[in-house]
């Protein structure tokens, strides 16, 4: 994912482009000796760097407004197929209100933005991903064994992924959710992609995801697996996800994509300059605090923990640049401010310092 720089005087919302599939994974498929492997995880990287390229234009021409307006309180959902090209968004397959056709990813498309637009609004009463009905794009079989699915500032692009490691990428619904939760962090704290910011944007990601799935399969904080992506790697894979929110680092340890490298505490902290400093992987950490806060609070994570982050998120003193540290004593704050200095207050001062992250 590629974002751009950002003031806080009328916070420029410019376009980016975020997969969910970290680089380094697609950078070791690229190196694989299986020429089925490599070759689908060159092609993908060459799309992504095309659409980052794209995005960097955009930022000069302007985005493309959207032409549809949706009700107020209501979703407005487009689904595209790309027909195995890559010209955005393609043919128009499905509408609002529409019954599902025969393709079952246009479906599940259709069904993810839904869900992740009903939760945001029931929830939050967050009328889309920018608070004010924004209409719903999706694109599905974009270009040829793609492997990743995006959110590139305008709309989301799903790949069907190439057999060998990754399956249909709307397979998951947390991967929808994750990524129009990138939408979400556009219109609200816009997150500097780098470091721990960039990590802080990436988990916010994960965490919304994880609460879709969550909401559409009515769980408890203990009944959730807390699996990033369960479902979508291929059945030769060794691993069940690409990241665990429960346990940072036990997604997978397979013989082509290695060892899943995230840490879940400040101990085990990243420092690299590859992937944006790391922001796929040290991710893990503030994953980790959530899960341990919404476990420890019990019942449906998506409303008293759910409910701190998205105050956080929205609420509008959150800097672009911010730290782990400033999230954090920024979700006790947000803690004490709904809910006094209870139960839930002390409960995100704990699960920060198991991280270990100053929260105070």
């Amino acid at each position: 994912m590629d974002t751009y720089s950002s003031t806080r005087a009328g916070m420029s919302r410019t376009p980016v482009f975020c997969g969910i599939v970290p680089p380094h994974i697609l950078d070791k498929l690229a190196r694989s000796e299986d020429p089925a492997i490599s070759a689908a995880a060159r092609r993908t990287l060459v799309s992504d760097a095309a659409q980052r390229t794209g995005r960097r234009l955009t930022t000069v021409v302007g985005a493309t407004a959207p032409t549809v307006e949706a009700p107020a309180g209501e979703p407005r959902r487009t689904i595209h197929d790309a027909e195995h090209g890559t010209t955005l968004p393609g043919t128009q397959v499905r509408d609002e209100g529409e019954d599902p056709g025969q393709d079952a990813t246009v479906n599940r498309a259709y069904a993810g933005l839904g869900a992740t637009f009903e939760l945001l609004m029931s929830a939050y009463g967050r009328d889309s991903i920018d608070g004010a009905g924004l209409p719903l794009v999706a694109t599905v079989h974009y270009d040829e064994n793609y492997g990743n699915a995006f959110w590139n500032g305008e709309q989301m692009v799903f790949g069907d992924g190439d057999g060998e490691i990754f399956l249909d990428f709307t397979v998951p619904i947390d991967v929808i959710g994750h990524e129009l939760a990138h939408g979400v962090t556009q219109y609200t704290a816009n997150l500097t992609y780098f470091g721990q910011p960039g990590a802080l944007n990436e988990s916010v990601s994960d965490v919304l995801g994880s609460l879709v799935k969550q909401y559409v399969l009515n769980q408890t904080a203990d009944q959730a697996d807390w699996l990033i992506g369960a479902g979508l790697l291929a059945p030769r894979v060794t691993g069940v996800a690409l990241r665990s929110m429960k346990e940072p680092g036990s997604a997978y340890d397979d013989d082509v994509l290695g060892k899943d490298p995230q840490p879940g505490t400040m101990e085990d902290y990243v420092r690299t300059g590859r992937d944006n400093g790391g922001v796929h992987i040290n991710s893990g950490i503030p994953n980790h605090a959530f899960y341990l806060l919404a476990t420890q609070l019990g019942g449906k994570a998506w409303e008293r923990a759910g409910q701190i982050w998205y105050d956080v998120l929205t609420g509008g003193t959150l800097e672009v640049d911010a730290s782990f540290t400033d999230f954090a004593r920024a979700t006790v704050a947000a803690a004490a401010a709904r809910y006094g200095e209870g139960a839930e207050h002390e409960a995100v001062l704990k699960a920060w310092q198991q991280v270990g992250v100053p929260a105070n």
